[in-house]
């Protein structure tokens, strides 16, 4: 009898991510598994358009004294309850030869995407959305130039599975004066292949995804997204473009448009996939500032979805995940498949 054929799609593999240089396990063959977990409430199917006790709306007050503007467009201001300060004195602390700490400053900033209490993302016309990529570089550019600071994070949590803590629609920017740890790999393996090739390594990945074509969700003239080879959540996807970027302070106005464009259609897939509005935690990562040139670095963003089967079960990262490394039973291949066959037209108009 001749031996079994190794298949990414049945049997269990370990597949490397080139950017953080770490494994994870694929168990293909645990999707048929049946589910007894837990299940999920689903979430509040509507919002009204303005909610007169949040404390993100146009005109509403926020911490103790503080009031919002009336405003009409994408709007920031610096986080009330910020992670981190910068007024921060500098220092650290020291016990024993082994335990160490050190002082970290930063600046923390919340961006609301619009006025209205009831868009999402994919909710907003790509018009609104480039909107919101303009002050997000004009944040970026901002803190970018404030000496101190090293990274620069954009990112949103969406719906309460990601632990947002307010329904209308934002994301926050925390920059700081030390790289954090994710960053810190990236540019490792980054800056790896570009000292080998002369290439950045998501060009090379992106023409290797172009030439397979398993994994692509969407694209346009400026920016695909795909699932990556390594994802690790049930339907991770990465934006990635198809032009040397390596921050928001290289996007050029056309740039801007392609990315409001896939970030809608993107968006709204996963909101269709099971007619809700989509939890994730999504964030572009980018060059370090005031660290000197990386030419190594590509501008991506990544979207952490948590949700597994359907709008009730989500993937938990426990146990083996925990202890050992990231593992997932649907494949990359077939969460890209599912994700690129959905219609891009948002479930909630169609209905």
């Amino acid at each position: 009898m001749p031996e079994p054929r190794f298949n990414l799609e049945d049997h269990p593999h370990r597949r490397l991510n080139l950017l953080t240089g770490e494994w994870l396990l694929v168990s293909p063959h645990r999707a048929k598994r049946p589910w007894q977990g837990k299940r999920e409430a689903p979430a509040a199917a509507s919002a009204p358009s303005y909610d007169p006790a949040c404390y993100l709306c146009p005109g509403n007050s926020r911490a103790g004294s503080v009031r919002n503007l009336a405003y009409s467009g994408p709007w920031s201001f610096t986080n009330d309850f910020s992670a981190l300060l910068a007024d921060t004195p500098q220092g650290g602390a020291e016990e024993g030869a082994l335990l160490q700490a050190r002082a970290e400053r930063g600046i923390c900033r919340v961006i609301c995407f619009s006025p209205r209490h009831d868009l999402t993302l994919p909710e907003l016309a790509s018009a609104d959305i480039e909107q919101v990529i303009a002050l997000w570089r004009k944040e970026y550019r901002e803190l970018a130039s404030i000496p101190w600071i090293r990274s620069i994070l954009i990112f949103e949590n969406k719906g309460e599975l990601m632990g947002c803590s307010n329904p209308h629609p934002h994301g926050q920017i925390w920059s700081q004066s030390s790289p954090p740890e994710e960053m810190v790999k990236e540019t490792a393996s980054q800056k790896a292949h570009f000292d080998r090739t002369g290439r950045t390594l998501l060009s090379d990945y992106l023409a290797e995804e172009l030439r397979a074509n398993q994994r692509i969700v969407c694209s346009n003239e400026r920016f695909v997204a795909l699932v990556p080879f390594w994802a690790v959540w049930p339907f991770e996807t990465m934006i990635l473009s198809r032009r040397p970027l390596a921050s928001l302070l290289d996007f050029e106005p056309a740039d801007e448009r392609a990315l409001a464009d896939l970030l809608k259609r993107l968006t709204t897939r996963y909101d269709n996939l099971f007619s809700i509005s989509f939890p994730y935690s999504a964030g572009m990562h980018q060059s370090p500032v005031n660290d000197g040139e990386h030419p190594e670095w590509s501008w991506h963003m990544h979207f952490y979805p948590p949700l597994l089967r359907s709008a009730s079960v989500r993937k938990f990262m426990v146990g083996y995940e925990l202890l050992a490394n990231p593992q997932r039973d649907i494949t990359p291949e077939s969460a890209a498949a599912a994700l690129a066959a959905l219609p891009e037209k948002h479930y909630k108009e169609r209905s």
